[in-house]
């Protein structure tokens, strides 16, 4: 028998990032289970929750409105109601908006749980090929942000950043002049759908290629950290 939502008021509930059934059982409970669902993109959403059979309200929430819905969408759960906060892909927080309401909720002494499942930047990792060990995650690069990159020409970690189709050849033709030539670097695309690839080489190939290539769809640029020195320093 599953158990209840209990006191939890929040539930943070990843959704697929493109296949559907990778979604788990408790995602699908708590969905049918609460008596709202936050979502980045209603009709999205709304999408997964007709494979799904589920019919609980929906209400946006979205990184132009957060900041204005927070305090309200606390009280109504200090009230008594449960929510699941949804975006439109992978896990809430994860370049999502989220923060603010999980702060949100701590302050007001609120219940809160987030279920594990689906994000791209860990099978884009572990596809990359690079190393596992150790990695750090940067999200969307700036713009414009020369100090940015030279920030990270120290980093030994492996480096997963998340990158727009548009911007795909421009971010690789930047990393062309900060990193080694030879410095390996994955590029996903379509993780987890029906075209899913995966692109591996040093960065002076992958630039090359995309410079003359089209992408489309979402995708994950993983880069080699810089390599530790083996030397012994002198005492």
């Amino acid at each position: 028998m599953s158990g209840g939502i209990g006191t939890t008021s929040l539930f943070v509930v990843p959704t697929p990032i493109g296949n559907l059934e990778d979604i788990t059982l408790r995602a699908i409970r708590i969905l049918g289970e609460v008596d709202e669902i936050l979502a980045e993109d209603t009709r999205v959403t709304q999408k997964l929750l007709r494979h799904l059979g589920i019919s609980t309200p929906l209400r946006s929430f979205h990184a132009y409105n957060e900041h204005i819905r927070v305090a309200g969408l606390v009280e109504e759960m200090l009230g008594g109601k449960r929510m699941a906060l949804v975006s439109d892909a992978g896990t809430p927080g994860i370049s999502d908006p989220c923060y603010s309401l999980i702060q949100g909720c701590i302050a007001g002494g609120l219940g809160i749980t987030c279920l594990p499942g689906p994000t791209a930047l860990i099978p884009a990792l572990v596809l990359s090929g690079l190393a596992m060990s150790s990695f750090v995650f940067l999200g969307f690069p700036p713009r414009k942000g020369k100090r940015y990159w030279e920030d990270l020409l120290s980093e030994t970690r492996t480096m997963i950043i998340y990158e727009s189709p548009h911007r795909l050849a421009k971010t690789l033709n930047v990393l062309t002049s900060f990193f080694p030539a030879e410095r390996r670097i994955a590029v996903l695309r379509e993780l987890s759908k029906l075209y899913e690839e995966v692109y591996r080489g040093t960065v002076a190939d992958l630039c090359d290629h995309f410079s003359q290539t089209q992408v489309r769809g979402e995708l994950v640029i993983v880069l080699e950290g810089k390599p530790k020195s083996s030397r012994t320093p002198t005492q």
